[in-house]
């Protein structure tokens, strides 16, 4: 059996009892799961589903203060316990068989990695097929378009626990892009990879932080790339325009132009 005592499936979750169930039921490993919910203020709270071959815990937010701190209270629980290995997914979301099992070996043979994605079909709330999410893999590609492109699925992360204590925690100070935020800080010491095989079904929910938080998002987005840019990296530049657009253009017709040109993408 493959050891997964050391990895703790990280999910902040508001409301939405159903779908956390249905998520945590979509894990398929041979070894116990372990699975740290953040109850960010669920009214009435989040309850541990019973599902077999997994131990689930709830840690319960005061207040619902929003995803950062969710995520930022989520990683000092778990390092308090010990934990390695973070592996993010949200409520609503769908794991693919043996995804921990896979990362975590791909993270004991690659120490300097501290963030690991897979690639991820994006479908709608009644599970139909959009488009798929294939980020480059390897690191070098990583970091040189880090900032012209989303090379991370935040939902299909693990992370190394201690790398991410040692750069700061998640923050509130980027408001809805606190996965950018975390992983360009990672990204300064440590390697950011992607495992080039799908690990992750997620949902595109028009209640979502991408679509309800957008312009939040986009500004944080900005505020990163403007701090982290690379005057020499045309990519950097490319991504801050990308990032006016997003501002000035409705986000339907951003969604469709994104998908048609994924599709395109995938079928040429």
């Amino acid at each position: 059996m493959n050891d997964l005592s050391d990895v703790a499936v990280l999910m902040p979750a508001f409301n939405g009892q159903a779908d956390v169930q249905r998520t945590l039921a979509s894990f398929r490993e041979t070894s116990r799961v372990t699975v740290l919910i953040v109850d960010d203020g669920s009214t009435p709270p989040i309850t541990a589903p019973v599902i077999d071959g997994m131990n689930i815990e709830i840690l319960r937010m005061a207040e619902n203060g929003g995803i950062e701190r969710a995520l930022e209270a989520g990683i000092a629980a778990l390092a308090a316990r010990g934990i390695r290995y973070a592996a993010r997914i949200d409520a609503g979301d769908l794991a693919t068989p043996g995804r921990l099992t896979k990362q975590r070996a791909y993270m004991e043979a690659h120490p300097r990695v501290a963030v690991l994605g897979m690639w991820t079909h994006v479908v709608s709330t009644e599970g139909a097929p959009l488009f798929d999410l294939t980020p480059p893999a390897e690191p070098a590609a990583i970091r040189c378009m880090m900032l012209a492109r989303t090379c991370f699925t935040h939902p299909s992360l693990m992370l190394r626990v201690d790398a991410v204590i040692a750069a700061g925690n998640y923050r509130a100070q980027y408001r809805a892009a606190e996965d950018l935020d975390l992983i360009l800080r990672l990204l300064q010491r440590h390697d950011g990879a992607n495992l080039p095989e799908f690990g992750l079904f997620y949902e595109l929910n028009e209640r979502g932080i991408s679509a309800t938080k957008r312009r939040a998002q986009v500004m944080s987005t900005l505020r990163l790339q403007l701090r982290h840019l690379r005057v020499t990296n045309p990519l950097d530049w490319a991504g801050v325009a990308k990032s006016v657009a997003h501002l000035v253009l409705p986000y339907r017709a951003l969604r469709g132009l994104k998908a048609r040109l994924l599709k395109s993408a995938s079928s040429a």
